[in-house]
């Protein structure tokens, strides 16, 4: 029988998991298994070597490479170990990553396999928005409803995050990702955003969806992750439930995605409300410093600069986001080893406060210990973990392993998901 490749499901949602497996192989033999995936152009690939077992298998859920671009067992591995250039996603998200498996011994071809990973379950629609001030791009699930809905916020790299919210609509939630600077129509940074201006996309997205039981999330990632806190404790009444993928409890400066303006920069404001700039945790805080930052020799860690903030308690108790007025369910994601900022420390400080101040919705913190900053997408490559900031051009690190963060991706959106169904009255 010659070798042949098992994977499955072949064809189904980027979230879903692969069990891929190979058979007909001669027993013991080492085998390379190459996955090369293009994405918006360029090929991805990851490789590894494993020994075929005495019935001439090899499972990846049950075998770990000899060696190759990960370790351990691993059943995704060969996805999230991947590295490559240019963006992750397909600019049509309409159209699946595809994925091709092959297998060599001794540089022989052995055999080869497909699978496709969508982000689009067929039916969900896909809007741009451009109207009442309002921009981005909206998913609709397939069928007509009513679904609970999710307003998606990128962090401090811009854009709209068109492949998170096309999934929560394959997933039943109409979803807007919205922009607010970083992308055509928008500001170029984040520096003076009005908090108002969500307020309309909120009041937007409800008026356009009539979600289920009146239900809008706001999900947000590092920046939009302390965005999200904010818009919830600023409009109880728009917002019905939180979730912070690394997220602050303080509000934060414009940081690397500052105007470079005099009066503005890293240092000058983010946020504003009623036209006047958010007090935030650089602002008259004596201990605040850059230099661990700016001086470093070796690799940048955003978060050791944000540390040292923390030494002059008033400041930062001017800066923290009031999340005890939020009306509902919060969601709290991080890793212990984020490089921006201690997203772990602070997700502990909005539970603290949340818990003290008797909080009469559900608080769950989940925290991935050796996870870095970039907790983003399931069954996709985490290997993007240094990297130049696509604002300020400044070489950084976000901290954690491709290991780690791959395991934080899967168990992040898998929260998410649920805590959303439970919260939004979806059917699981």
């Amino acid at each position: 029988m010659p070798a042949a490749f098992s994977i499955s499901p072949a064809v189904d949602l980027i979230d879903v998991p692969r069990r891929i497996a190979l058979a007909g192989l001669p027993a013991g033999a080492e085998v390379t298994i190459a996955a090369e995936t293009p994405r918006d152009g360029h090929v991805w690939r990851a490789e590894a070597v494993f020994a075929a077992g005495a019935d001439g298998s090899i499972d990846l859920e049950r075998d770990a490479p000899l060696l190759g671009d990960y370790a351990g067992v691993a059943g995704m591995g060969l996805i999230w170990a991947q590295t490559g250039q240019g963006e992750l996603f397909p600019a049509d998200l309409s159209h699946p990553l595809e994925t091709t498996l092959t297998a060599r011994i001794g540089g022989e071809h052995a055999a080869t396999g497909h699978f496709s990973q969508i982000l689009m379950a067929k039916g969900v629609t896909r809007h741009p928005v451009a109207e009442d001030g309002v921009i981005g791009t909206l998913f609709l699930p397939a069928d007509a409803g009513p679904h609970p809905a999710i307003m998606i916020l990128n962090g401090s790299g811009g854009g709209i995050n068109e492949p998170r919210a096309a999934l929560w609509a394959s997933h039943g939630v109409a979803a807007l990702a919205l922009g607010y600077f970083g992308a055509p129509g928008l500001p170029k940074y984040i520096s003076n955003t009005p908090l108002e201006y969500f307020a309309r996309g909120l009041d937007w997205l409800r008026a356009r969806v009539r979600p289920l039981n009146d239900f809008i999330a706001v999900a947000g990632q590092s920046r939009g992750g302390e965005l999200a806190l904010l818009l919830g404790a600023t409009f109880p009444d728009k917002v019905s439930a939180v979730l912070g993928y690394v997220p602050s409890a303080f509000v934060h400066s414009g940081q690397a995605a500052a105007d470079p303006a005099p009066g503005l920069g890293r240092d000058g404001p983010g946020w504003t409300l009623d036209g006047n700039p958010l007090v935030h945790q650089w602002q008259d805080n004596a201990t605040a410093s850059w230099k661990p930052y700016d001086e470093a020799t070796d690799t940048r860690r955003n978060a050791d600069a944000m540390l040292t903030a923390l030494g002059d308690p008033a400041a930062m108790a001017r800066a923290r986001i009031p999340v005890e007025r939020i009306a509902g369910p919060v969601l709290l994601l991080s890793g212990g080893d984020d490089g921006a900022w201690p997203s772990d420390l602070y997700s502990l400080i909005v539970q603290s406060s949340l818990l003290a101040a008797g909080h009469p919705h559900e608080v769950l913190w989940k925290n991935w210990p050796a996870a870095g900053h970039s907790i983003l997408f399931p069954h996709t490559p985490a290997t993007r973990i240094a990297h130049r900031h696509p604002v300020s051009g400044i070489a950084t690190t976000m901290g954690g392993t491709p290991a780690a963060n791959a395991g934080a991706n899967v168990g992040a959106w898998e929260t998410a998901l649920a805590f959303v169904r439970r919260h939004g009255g979806q059917a699981g």
